[in-house]
């Protein structure tokens, strides 16, 4: 597939060697451009040929550069290629379970690889040609983030409504014989795939490392739009501690044998099954932060090493914040322990029920405007709102629900600080510090 050059940036590598605006990349050192990946593979040494189609003609240019120094070629979308969309109908699918009438950007369900080498999003392989598979091997593409949920090829089936997806495990170990590194997912469905099929999906990926470096165990989440879906369950304080419990002694297995766990609940687990959190060491590198895997542990320390500090904070000084109910208990211990040591300074944490989804959902990133407006209108304490920027898409400008922080601000009186993921600038906005 050719591709169109749109752009080239001035005294580029691209410049010298004499491609222009217009025209299109036929093959670069001998090889097709068809996405961003084979681009960037193919333009990574120093000297190669171009040939580009100009004017009804074919042209070879020789480029001369530093050994991967970017070319300087801009194209229509980053990826040069369109985004490769997910063919699958996953019985717990978010996607599914959003309501009408939302931002069009929230209904695309993407599965593409480029994405996952580039922004660690998740994929199912699912989708993978032929082609892109052996180009992964190739390219040594590696980490790739993959959403197992289920190693057994006819339960993976019919949890994902696509019949390739029983291919799963042979294509992993494929990749894993070449080299590439995996982080793995597994979307817990109460009664479908947790208890022996789980322990069946931990034994089988466990016999891939170290090539599969993690394997994240998450909740389902389910909202109250599942009209025409499969009925499921959610998971209990019972259903959730055996659950957490099979993990931790799988984990513990990992870690005696290899000396990391492999295994890791996501956070939410402990709050559901009313335990707290273990200490930072269990959670090794923080492979899975991504999927809100040690998120809460690293939060907390990170505010606990600010607090720790001396500040010389300026009197008085009121905040408010929010957050869902499963952190809440978290986030009212900081509060209490910063009141602690600051007498003078004060800080409401407003637990926020998510209505909009139902209220089955209740991590404080899914959280809408309408909600927090709702619920925290007419019992602030102060005229500050601190903001958690999870809440916001990643561009921060919007919440799910498309209200802008301003919009908030504007219903509640208050003045918005969008806190990053961070528990150093989440203690110093409340106390009125700026946040680096």
């Amino acid at each position: 597939m050719a591709v169109r050059v749109t752009q080239v940036e001035p005294g580029s590598p691209a410049a010298r060697a004499g491609i222009r605006p217009g025209d299109t990349l036929a093959q670069i050192d001998g090889g097709e451009i068809n996405d961003m990946l084979d681009y960037e593979f193919y333009t990574a040494k120093g000297e190669f040929p171009v040939l580009v189609d100009r004017d009804g003609a074919r042209i070879e240019l020789q480029v001369k550069k530093e050994e991967y120094e970017p070319l300087g070629c801009d194209f229509e979308t980053y990826l040069i290629d369109k985004h490769h969309s997910c063919k699958n109908k996953c019985i717990f699918c978010f996607v599914d379970q959003l309501p009408r009438g939302m931002r069009q950007s929230l209904y695309f369900k993407d599965d593409d690889e480029r994405l996952s080498f580039l922004f660690g999003n998740y994929i199912t392989l699912t989708n993978l040609s032929r082609r892109e598979l052996d180009r992964i091997k190739l390219m040594h593409i590696s980490p790739i983030n993959i959403s197992v949920h289920a190693v057994d090829p006819a339960l993976r089936v019919r949890m994902m409504h696509n019949r390739f997806a029983g291919e799963l495990m042979p294509r992993m170990r494929e990749l894993a014989g070449a080299g590439i590194e995996m982080n793995c997912q597994l979307v817990l469905c109460r009664g479908i795939n947790d208890g022996p099929a789980l322990q069946r999906s931990m034994e089988e990926l466990a016999a891939l490392w170290p090539q599969v470096r993690s394997v994240a165990a998450v909740p389902i989440g389910v909202t109250r739009y599942r009209d025409g879906l499969e009925p499921l369950e959610v998971y209990d304080q019972e259903t959730a501690a055996q659950t957490l419990d099979q993990l931790v002694a799988f984990g513990d297995r990992m870690e005696q044998q290899h000396g990391e766990r492999l295994v890791y609940p996501a956070d939410e687990w402990y709050f559901l099954a009313g335990r707290p959190l273990p200490p930072a060491h269990f959670y090794g590198d923080y492979f899975q932060l991504d999927n809100g895997v040690g998120m809460c542990r690293k939060f907390y320390d990170e505010f606990a090493a600010e607090l720790s500090r001396p500040h010389r904070v300026h009197l008085p000084c009121r905040a408010d914040t929010v957050c869902g109910e499963s952190v809440y208990p978290l986030i009212v211990s900081m509060a209490d322990a910063l009141m602690k040591k600051y007498r003078f300074v004060q800080l409401r944490v407003h637990c926020i029920k998510n209505d909009f989804f139902g209220g089955n959902v209740t991590v404080t990133g899914l959280l809408t405007g309408q909600d927090i407006a709702a619920q925290a209108a007419g019992r602030m304490l102060s005229h500050r709102l601190l903001l958690p920027g999870t809440t916001l898409r990643s561009e921060q400008d919007v919440l799910l629900d498309d209200m802008t922080a301003e919009e908030l601000g504007a219903r509640l009186g208050a003045e918005v600080t969008v806190i990053p993921q961070d528990g150093a600038a989440f203690a110093r906005a409340a106390l009125g510090l700026p946040l680096e």
